[in-house]
């Protein structure tokens, strides 16, 4: 069964690691957006149920209650398997929290990256580990039990030491999911920028190193496998039967409908893409011209490699599979960053932590 997800670019703040198409935008045109979002999910050709729903951004736990109900209203009625909504702590109120469950939404996704004060103060981040519990006591009084924690290694002046006390938290609170994301350092971030630069700004001198992000997170994959939540994709921790459903619809090829700036779509074996901007994408509809940007054909065989060996479980190539891609898989298995039985093909641990270098390698096969 399908998902569906929405986008809401806008934040309060832009985060010095941040590369999404998000950030500050003018409030005047968040009216706007919202016309444009709205429309778009009422001229879709609905014959079909979703199964979950995902409100991503930006920070979509900040939209007023009556505008979510606009856009919610806009797809097929609740309930739906799983419908997730992006937050950022410290916007947690008990009265957001009781709308959203009684608009459908059971899953939240907390945007916490550290516990640490000093490391979030680098980011821009503005909450306390104590907020997050607090905020963590109301969403479970709500009725929203299924919660997921983001964490960031390779944070300025983060240490092992550091690291240590956030995943203590972790087990303090005891969400259901967690995400383990290694920072990742492109031009699309301000932290990022500087960091190639060798500047000085947004902390960046105190990155750590590529070894210690990397010890970092096996560090995490240990005590979450200790605390039950174990590894199910490569940044992705969850107790059994937590698993994000609709995030699984991307690793697994499932099918799904984007709405909003830069929203993607995969339906009937098309690849479909929203222009990136709010602002393009409210001049499009205000123009009367649809929101995609590209639409192209998707490469399964390619692609299945590149998502589904994201997944713990790992995938079961075909026969055609088996003979177009040997060569890669021969010598990935002889380097120890592939294992097989003869039918699923997995990343050893090794491999996760080279995984581009895996990926890449099959998309160019």
């Amino acid at each position: 069964m399908s998902g569906v997800y929405i986008s809401y670019p806008f934040c309060a703040q832009k985060c010095t690691y941040c590369n999404f198409a998000s950030g500050v935008l003018p409030r005047e045109l968040e009216p706007h957006y919202l016309n444009a979002l709205v429309a778009e999910l009422t001229a879709y050709p609905w014959s079909w149920q979703p199964e979950t729903v995902y409100l991503g951004g930006g920070t979509p736990s900040q939209l007023a209650l009556t505008d979510l109900d606009r856009i919610l209203s806009a797809i097929p009625a609740a309930p739906w398997r799983e419908a997730t909504i992006e937050a950022a702590p410290g916007g947690v109120t008990p009265e957001r929290a009781h709308a959203w469950r009684r608009l459908g939404i059971n899953r939240v996704s907390l945007g916490v990256q550290s516990f640490i004060p000093r490391e979030l103060a680098r980011t821009g981040r503005k909450h306390t580990p104590e907020i997050v519990a607090a905020e963590i006591d109301i969403l479970r009084s709500a009725g929203i039990h299924e919660i997921n924690i983001d964490l960031i290694a390779g944070l300025p002046h983060q240490t092992e030491a550091s690291w240590s006390e956030s995943l203590a938290w972790i087990a303090r609170l005891a969400p259901t999911h967690v995400s383990v994301y290694m920072l990742e350092v492109d031009e699309d971030s301000r932290l990022g920028q500087e960091v190639l630069l060798n500047g000085k700004r947004y902390g960046a001198p105190e990155v750590p190193s590529d070894e210690l992000i990397a010890a970092l997170y096996q560090l995490a994959v240990d005590e979450l496998a200790r605390l039950n939540l174990p590894r199910y994709e490569i940044s992705n921790f969850a107790r059994p039967g937590s698993q994000s459903l609709h995030n699984l619809k991307y690793w697994r090829l499932e099918p799904y409908a984007g709405f909003g700036a830069d929203a993607h779509s995969f339906e009937h074996g098309l690849r479909r893409q929203n222009v990136e901007t709010a602002q393009e994408y409210v001049a499009r509809y205000e123009s009367g011209q649809p929101p995609t940007s590209e639409t192209t054909p998707a490469q399964l065989d390619e692609e299945r490699f590149f998502v589904g060996l994201r997944l713990t479980e790992g995938i079961r190539p075909d026969p055609a599979e088996w003979s177009r891609f040997e060569a890669p898989i021969r010598r990935f298995v002889d380097l120890g960053l592939l294992e097989s039985d003869g039918r699923t093909l997995r990343l050893t641990p090794r491999g996760v932590l080279l995984s581009n270098e895996v990926f890449q390698e099959f998309l160019a096969a």
